[in-house]
């Protein structure tokens, strides 16, 4: 039986100088992420910044993404946004036309304003989108998953 604590990777466990340590990020570097919208800590009502699991994960692929891969953090954020959410999520087109998401290039689903109904309520720190740096794949590993998540549900009908 595993620990309550870490049980559930979403939950926030880590203060800014405990993520920073467990992601070897400058507490600078972290407040940067978090401005950039590419990490969404859960904030306390007293506005303290409390990290998760799968955040300390996201931090690490940003990193990868920083120093082998060599993009800038505009070029990771364009990268999160060509996610189609839509094909991770069980959206129908009437979600997609009322999410801006659909439509946006330029912001990960995550921070834009206009959400669909499937989403306009959910937790966007545990959502599925969110996570998928957890694995750290690159984008053309994404969609090649979705491809033949595609064509196996094709195969099914």
């Amino acid at each position: 039986m595993g620990d309550p604590l870490f049980d559930d990777p979403t939950k926030p466990l880590y203060p800014l100088r405990v993520a920073s340590e467990l992601s070897n990020t400058s507490v600078y570097s972290l407040r940067k992420y978090v401005d950039e919208g590419l990490i969404l800590p859960y904030q306390t009502p007293t506005k303290r910044r409390l990290y998760s699991q799968v955040d300390i994960k996201r931090i690490l692929c940003i990193r990868k993404y920083l120093d082998e891969y060599g993009l800038n953090i505009a070029g990771i954020k364009a990268l999160f946004a060509q996610v189609p959410c839509w094909l991770l999520k069980p959206c129908n087109e009437e979600d997609c036309i009322q999410c801006e998401a659909y439509t946006s290039a330029t912001e990960p689903c995550w921070q834009v304003t206009t959400k669909g109904p499937t989403c306009k309520n959910e937790d966007c720190q545990t959502c599925a989108v969110y996570r998928l740096p957890e694995k750290c794949d690159d984008i053309k590993s994404l969609f090649k998953n979705l491809q033949q998540l595609n064509r196996a549900d094709k195969k099914g009908e």
